[in-house]
């Protein structure tokens, strides 16, 4: 069951690829999907971000991973993805 504010599996198998590439070297990261969730929780309930959840990680990583996806694009690919499904679908 997916909460308030979060990506169902149908949803995050569309775009898995853009938000969690595979990782080759270095520590591995927290978990993209919950990381994601988390960013959601923050935008809808327009809540600030120390006010974020404790089972999304630490607010500041979540801050962080918000920062790094809307500096690089990856949110502009996420959106483009889901707006060509949306098409397809009618």
């Amino acid at each position: 069951m997916v909460g308030r504010y979060e990506i169902s599996d149908d949803g995050w198998a569309q775009i898995e690829d853009i938000v969690a590439p595979p990782q080759t070297m270095g520590r591995p990261r927290r978990d993209d999907r919950k990381m994601l969730n988390g960013i959601f929780w923050v935008l809808c309930s327009g809540a600030k971000w120390r006010d974020l959840p404790e089972r999304y990680g630490p607010w500041s990583t979540v801050y962080d991973r918000f920062r790094k996806w809307r500096d690089d694009g990856t949110f502009e690919a996420v959106l483009s993805r889901l707006q060509l499904k949306l098409r397809e679908d009618g």
